[in-house]
């Protein structure tokens, strides 16, 4: 962990370095550009070679990763600059990187036999990945160069919904049988040029190819190399299903420190493996959309798109919010004459609504929480409502009363005190209510628990927070 800051500052520094070749490369073109010239053409040439050559030297040294980290901190100009100078043979990891917003406006800048090279590159699984963002012909192509058992491996893969455990799934593995020796597959392994990528463990399958078990390499390199591999093996371990949800596998590698795991059909028959570095992808990225979902993003935006998409990926939820801020207006609108007899209600009501939302903002981030991490089932759902309303009561006695002597202060008058009083703890419970309910109910209809869901709760405490201290000043005050 100490070392986290060092890299993040290492990249940042990179971007930096990039940023100001950049400038100085766009400075001297403009000046080249207002010296006319007989032979401006020869200059200009010469001066973009010697001032990107020393960029093209700098991203060369980069991980992909890193490379992915610059492109979307780019402005789009100076991003297709930067794009130009990578090499051909790293487009694909680099595409593969980048963000969905940021890989959709490469892509849409490479011809189709720049797109097919970049594609052929990478593994099966890895095709179908960005097989989503690629043309038709594209992928046609690429689908020509591969093997018969790629191309099952290929339509498996892209069978599968993004988030199930087929989507994450690697086809590269090591398969070995249990009754040959630790001997066998050490000098098989000495074959073999490289090993997959995160191989912590052999797969031990039978002639059917039904997994029998997993042979760790460190069990392999320090037990007698005549011992049997089934003698060995491990039997009890943790495996997946393709049509599996990929949020079961994420839960899994964390809860069990997992570097990959097996995934079988419904027969035990080996299919794939899960990986560590796939399932951490999973998980950045559902916490991307999880925090785009809250904020009322529809989908992930390049930091650098045009107005007009920006505008068309964050109208939906500012439209709810107009209405909402309609309704409680019109909430507002119907204590007017209590309003104008008690002005001090318009001075503190914004207190009651904006203590509410912040409330139920907490209770609604525990349970999405919660949900995504499947910790509630429908026999807990109806104690943990009667906790939060426990919880929401309790802070709505303790803050209630502090708003309450507050008001008391400010305005010499025990019955407004008291109203506060009152109006906060309704409110809260309000909050918690729905910040209970409205998750549970989006999970139930198959929607993502996160979606919105600040907003919709900040809403109903705003009107129902206006309407129970108004309606209670009316009946009490006015």
């Amino acid at each position: 962990m100490s070392d986290q800051p060092d890299l993040r500052r290492n990249v940042e520094a990179y971007l930096e370095q990039v940023v100001e070749m950049l400038r100085r490369y766009e400075l001297v073109e403009s000046l080249v550009h207002r010296q006319a010239s007989p032979r401006q053409d020869l200059v200009e040439t010469v001066v973009h070679r010697q001032h990107l050559a020393g960029l093209q030297q700098l991203l060369d040294r980069l991980h992909p990763a890193d490379i992915a980290y610059v492109l979307e901190a780019l402005p789009l100009d100076q991003r297709l600059v930067v794009w130009d100078l990578v090499k051909a043979d790293r487009d694909g990891d680099i595409l593969l990187e980048v963000s969905d917003a940021v890989r959709e406006t490469l892509i849409a800048n490479m011809d189709e036999d720049e797109l097919v090279a970049a594609t052929e590159q990478l593994d099966t699984d890895e095709i179908a990945y960005l097989a989503p963002d690629l043309p038709e012909d594209v992928i046609l192509d690429v689908v020509k160069g591969l093997s018969t058992e790629e191309r099952e491996q290929l339509r498996s893969a892209m069978s599968y919904a993004s988030d199930a455990v087929g989507a994450l799934m690697d086809f590269e593995m090591i398969e070995v049988r249990e009754d040959v020796t630790l001997e066998v597959v050490l000098r098989y392994l000495r074959r073999l040029h490289q090993l997959p990528d995160h191989t912590d463990q052999l797969f031990v399958v039978d002639r059917d190819e039904r997994l029998q078990g997993l042979l760790p390499l460190h069990r392999l390199l320090v037990t007698d190399p005549d011992i049997l591999v089934g003698e060995v093996m491990v039997r009890d371990y943790s495996s997946f299903q393709p049509e599996q949800d990929a949020q079961d596998a994420a839960s899994a590698f964390e809860r069990y420190d997992l570097v990959s795991a097996p995934v079988v059909d419904v027969e035990g028959r080996l299919v794939g493996r899960a990986t560590i570095n796939a399932v951490l992808d999973f998980i950045r990225e559902a916490k991307d959309s999880e925090i785009l979902s809250a904020g009322g993003l529809q989908e992930e935006e390049d930091l650098f798109a045009s107005v007009w998409k920006s505008v068309r990926n964050r109208w939906s939820w500012l439209a709810i919010n107009l209405v909402t801020a309609f309704v409680a207006s019109r909430v507002i609108g119907l204590f007017e004459d209590s309003i104008g007899q008690l002005v001090a209600l318009a001075a503190l009501m914004p207190i009651i609504a904006g203590i509410g939302g912040n409330s139920g903002n907490q209770t609604t981030t525990m349970i999405v929480r919660a949900l995504a991490l499947g910790q509630i089932t429908r026999d807990s759902a109806r104690p943990l409502l009667i906790k939060e309303i426990g919880v929401a009561a309790l802070n709505g006695l303790i803050w209630g009363s502090v708003v309450g002597l507050f008001a008391f202060l400010m305005y010499r008058n025990w019955q407004l005190g008291a109203v506060m009083t009152a109006a906060m703890v309704l409110n809260l419970l309000l909050a918690a209510l729905m910040g209970v309910l409205i998750p549970l109910a989006m999970e139930k209809l198959g929607r993502d628990p996160a979606m919105g869901s600040s907003v919709m709760i900040t809403a109903i405490t705003d009107s129902g927070g206006f309407f129970i201290f108004l309606g209670l000043a009316t009946l009490f005050l006015v």
